[in-house]
């Protein structure tokens, strides 16, 4: 009956700290792109309020433009935070010639997690058919942080977080020793 529970809840979105009374998972939300910054940048509004609202904390927002250099830049200073467990960065990962993200993390990676992108584009091929395969959304670990690369479009943000990303952010981050087990 636990185990059945334990189920429904992560199908119906509920974390695993509100459900074991763990602390919050420390995020960063990082937006990528040259136009969308403050108030334009819906889709890291986005994940900001569908982290806190699965009961985790937003401790820093930033943007960095579509440039390999400067997002690095960007990255780093807040892989440095001795607070951050994980690092959502939004935009940057189609196939557009501005769209660098991937290419950005390439030297940073410590550890890939392929599932992510794999489970990623398996739930967007429900939403948005064959153009799921355009995707570079993948997730890996930089400096003992999980490190996640989505889309810049809401619908996209929605789903990771919803459907791939909240259902085991605890999990991953208490694998990375972050978090201790009670």
């Amino acid at each position: 009956m636990a185990a059945m529970k334990a189920r429904a809840r992560r199908r119906s979105g509920a974390h695993a700290s509100q459900v074991r009374g763990e602390r919050p998972v420390a995020c960063a939300v990082l937006t990528v792109s040259d136009t969308r910054r403050g108030a334009q940048d819906l889709s890291g509004a986005l994940a900001e309020r569908l982290l806190q609202k699965a009961g985790h904390r937003v401790v820093a927002r930033a943007w960095s433009p579509d440039a390999a250099p400067a997002l690095r830049r960007v990255a780093g200073a807040l892989l440095r935070r001795r607070d951050l467990d994980a690092l959502i960065v939004t935009g940057g990962t189609g196939v557009a010639p501005r769209d660098v993200t991937p290419e950005a993390f390439e030297p940073l990676w410590d550890r890939r997690l392929p599932g992510f992108g794999e489970l990623f584009r398996v739930f967007s091929v429900r939403e948005v058919g064959a153009a799921a395969w355009m995707s570079r959304a993948e997730a890996g670990i930089v400096r003992g942080r999980l490190v996640v690369l989505l889309p810049g479009s809401r619908s996209a943000v929605r789903l990771a977080l919803e459907r791939v990303l909240l259902p085991e952010l605890h999990h991953v981050i208490r694998t990375l020793g972050r978090i201790q087990t009670p």
